[in-house]
């Protein structure tokens, strides 16, 4: 299925699918508020179908923006946005903390066969200006489905220290606070998606039960308002990501139904890791966007016809 890539310079790169729904803006370009970090982000993303499955600044997090990639407690700083956690004290609103990603430009932008590749360069900034760490991202929207109701955007990651210390990745569990383990890649679902089925590659049971496991894959699934229909999420790991030979520290999921509904591919859960000056590290993902309420066999079965 073909698709129609729109590039409104400075601003952000739109994807339209061949019936004219908007499937996604992703927003280089970011909002003004350094609290909530600014950073790239897509939103809104939408279903063939038209229904949109992220949030935008909702009222609970101001910083939650569709889908972002984000670093919670990165060597003191915040480039997740929002209040910051502390042990004992609980979340304070601490702005000296928070830093940005900055849109350094396209290396790669790449249209055709139904597909859309692009690359972008970023550095990640602390609070007080100094520049952190460079980070070459790509996203590719490809598999177009109209028949099965479904559309695919890759999101890759490669970060390289630059400073001239240690970069220590965290999350506020390693900070102290039990099972809020969130950092690294994350979709803040719409409102519909409050309540909704999340379900595992393995594991049985729901969000709650899957909260820190491990797995290839996650789905979300829930009903919207106004319109019968239902929406699936599927986030899946590529392979590397989970081989202890190549992955730079192990992911697990961070995953909440209530009382907000949200996914992260969170890299440093439980642990925390530490990236030398100099060095690099690589993820990468997938994440399906579905019309209709997938069940575990069709996830499965979808997700083994799509290789990597």
């Amino acid at each position: 299925m073909s698709i129609r890539v729109t590039h409104e310079v400075g601003e952000a790169v739109v994807v339209t699918a061949a019936g004219g729904t908007e499937i996604l803006r992703y927003v280089y370009r970011p909002d003004p508020e350094a609290f909530e970090s600014r950073k790239p982000y897509a939103h809104p993303v939408r279903t063939l179908g038209g229904r949109t499955v992220t949030g935008y600044r909702p009222n609970d997090h101001r910083w939650h923006k569709g889908l972002q990639m984000t670093a919670s407690h990165l060597s003191g700083q915040n480039f997740w946005g929002g209040n910051s956690y502390v042990h004992g004290r609980g979340y304070l609103p601490l702005p000296e903390r928070v830093g940005s990603m900055r849109h350094d430009g396209f290396s790669g932008f790449a249209v055709g066969d139904g597909r859309l590749d692009l690359v972008e360069e970023l550095t990640w900034v602390e609070n007080g200006g100094g520049e952190w760490a460079r980070e070459e991202r790509g996203l590719s929207v490809h598999s177009v489905d109209e028949p099965a109701g479904a559309w695919v955007l890759d999101w890759s990651i490669r970060l390289s220290n630059v400073r001239d210390a240690d970069l220590v990745f965290g999350s506020p569990t390693t900070a102290g606070r039990e099972m809020a383990g969130y950092t690294g890649l994350q979709w803040r679902g719409a409102r519909d998606f409050t309540g909704g089925t999340a379900f595992g590659s393995g594991a049985e049971g729901g969000a709650g039960e899957l909260m820190g496991t491990q797995g290839a894959w996650l789905a979300f699934t829930a009903e919207h308002d106004d319109v019968d229909a239902h929406s699936t999420l599927v986030f899946a790991h590529a392979p590397g990501n989970l081989d202890e030979k190549t992955a730079v520290h192990p992911s697990h999921w961070f995953v909440r139904a209530e009382p907000i509904p949200t996914v992260a591919f969170s890299w440093a859960f439980f642990e925390e890791f530490a990236l030398p000056p100099g060095e690099s590290f690589s993820y990468r993902y997938r994440i399906v966007v579905a019309d209709g309420a997938w069940d575990r066999a069709r996830v499965a079965s979808y997700l083994d016809g799509l290789p990597w």
